[in-house]
């Protein structure tokens, strides 16, 4: 409403001055368009932005939020920054795998945590699911790519509010990359390519696939990238909560076991670890599961903020230490 009051009150001032000043053609500079996300190809380019430069002139340590994958468990990401947010706790560069790669998007470009969850809440089945009989998987992907891109107004990875870092497995190397350049929704979409339901996702002729593959909690990313302080969300199954009766179960549980590991290994250089008690998965699309998978997401990390208020004063870091006090004392 307010953009089209200002649109209305240029316009006006337009007509009002019309007659008395030269034509605006002379004096006008080139309107330069932004660049839609959609309209580029994702990228893995070495980071150009100085962390290190934030700490030097801020006089503070660099905070990293790394967001896990875990499927529909990804509605904790949301409840977790919504703790974090009212704590005044702002991570100036965000990891994200698979469906961490979603909400670290989504929050990334500007959204606040109630607009996440807004969006968590009324999104709908096909708006991102595409079936699509293939050899490779029976999901392609393409809608998650638009929904996301949707959701972040069309904003290129470089030119998101927080920078963000999306984690995928390129296919035939099974090695880990890192997006960080161009089309936004395309970089996610690699990162949930889950191989056997999701059909890989194409870029510059090389397939991606899910980044949980390599790297299901990507702490190592934001420790190499010049993090200080790493607060990581692992929502990943564990196996002996896993459903092994069927062919589906089994292979969750090779895909838990697998990353479960692999998980473990890089928690161990997370200055605070966030695990939200998530022992039923709810469905992706269940309205219900999802508020309380966020609520799970929430508990978690209120139980953490004494422990992040001891981080940060290892760190000398005194900002917003009040704000996490009295949250701490009201909890």
């Amino acid at each position: 409403m307010q953009k089209h009051v200002l649109n209305l009150m240029a316009f006006a001032s337009c007509i009002l001055v019309g007659c008395q000043t030269t034509p605006q053609s002379q004096h006008l500079k080139p309107v330069i368009k932004p660049v839609l996300a959609s309209h580029t190809v994702a990228e893995a380019r070495p980071n150009q932005i100085d962390f290190k430069k934030i700490k030097e002139t801020q006089h503070r340590p660099v905070i990293a939020l790394v967001l896990g994958s875990g499927g529909a468990r990804g509605y904790a990401h949301i409840g977790a920054i919504e703790v974090l947010e009212q704590a005044g706790i702002h991570p100036d560069f965000i990891v994200g795998t698979s469906a961490g790669s979603i909400v670290g998007s989504i929050y990334a470009s500007g959204k606040p945590a109630i607009e996440l969850r807004n969006i968590a809440l009324s999104m709908k089945a096909n708006d991102v699911r595409d079936i699509r009989l293939d050899m490779k998987g029976f999901f392609d992907g393409k809608k998650v790519e638009h929904y996301v891109n949707l959701q972040v107004d069309e904003t290129p990875l470089e030119a998101m509010k927080i920078p963000m870092f999306v984690v995928a497995t390129q296919l035939k190397q099974g090695k880990k990359v890192v997006f960080n350049y161009g089309n936004t929704g395309q970089a996610v979409r690699a990162s949930v390519s889950i191989p056997s339901m999701f059909i890989p996702t194409t870029i510059a002729n090389l397939e991606y696939v899910d980044g949980g593959l390599v790297s299901p909690v990507p702490v190592d990313v934001a420790r190499e990238l010049g993090a200080d302080i790493i607060i990581a969300v692992d929502i990943l199954a564990q196996p002996e909560h896993t459903e092994t009766t069927n062919v589906w179960g089994l292979f969750n549980q090779n895909i838990n076991i697998m990353q479960n590991r692999l998980a473990q290994e890089e928690l161990k250089h997370a200055d605070v670890v966030i695990q939200p008690d998530l022992r039923e998965k709810g469905h992706i699309f269940d309205v219900r599961g999802r508020e309380l998978t966020m609520q799970a997401g929430a508990d978690a990390t209120l139980a953490k903020l004494s422990e992040i208020q001891q981080v940060f004063k290892q760190h000398q870091y005194d900002a917003g230490q009040q704000r996490l006090k009295l949250l701490t004392q009201q909890h």
